[in-house]
């Protein structure tokens, strides 16, 4: 018993669209750290962020736990920060607010620009960005139907629409965020206070594994 009071708990959120299968090369070597997956659950009809990050948090089943989100999923671990006692909030490839969302989110936002989007050709342009960046990497893997699995299309109408949506006036200051500086989708420029991966791109905490599994504990460590 006292073992697991001992014990510094890691839970993981996947991006948009992402299951938790991205994290499966990330590992923390010392003995003491566990690391819990989480997936997303179906969004109730018309259900707002707060609400389902409430169900969501349901899936935490510790105390004092530290808290890493990947992308729309470092967004959502922000918010799960205010639902359960939390020592440590990680995001990567994410924003601590909505002022460092890119124009063009800011433009969508404002002019309602993602309500008109065909979502299987959103579907099809998730598949085809994983194919065409990922593939050198890893070229014997269908990376779309390994780590992209949530597609359904409920779902990613009120993915879009929240992420879009999303304000946040104060950030925690336990939160550390983690940044590559080639991310297409979350631009460098727009970015403040993070540590810089350098060459990192949106999608490195599948590629760079190595680097999180070597920096992962000293960065939760960091006072």
């Amino acid at each position: 018993m006292s073992d697991i009071k001992q014990k510094n708990h890691v839970y993981m959120m996947p991006g948009l669209a992402a299951n938790s299968q991205i994290f499966e090369n990330v590992k923390i070597p010392n003995s003491s750290y566990q690391l819990h997956r989480i997936d997303w659950i179906k969004p109730k009809l018309n259900e707002d962020l707060k609400d389902y990050c409430k169900r969501l948090s349901m899936k935490i089943k510790h105390k004092n736990v530290i808290l890493l989100g990947v992308s729309f999923g470092g967004i959502i671990v922000q918010e799960l920060s205010k639902i359960v006692d939390t020592k440590k909030i990680i995001i990567v490839s994410s924003v601590k607010s909505e002022k460092e969302f890119p124009k063009l989110f800011k433009l969508a936002k404002h002019y309602g620009l993602d309500k008109p989007i065909p979502y299987s050709l959103f579907d099809s342009l998730i598949k085809n960005s994983v194919k065409f960046k990922l593939n050198k990497f890893y070229k014997r893997i269908d990376l779309a139907e390994r780590y992209l699995t949530e597609r359904e299309e409920y779902y990613l109408k009120w993915a879009v629409d929240n992420l879009l949506r999303w304000k946040n006036d104060t950030v925690n200051p336990n939160l550390v965020h983690i940044h590559g500086t080639e991310d297409k989708i979350f631009p460098i420029k727009n970015i403040d206070n993070c540590i810089k991966v350098e060459g990192g791109n949106h999608e490195m905490i599948i590629i760079r594994a190595k680097w999180f599994n070597e920096n992962l504990e000293k960065i939760i460590s960091m006072s």
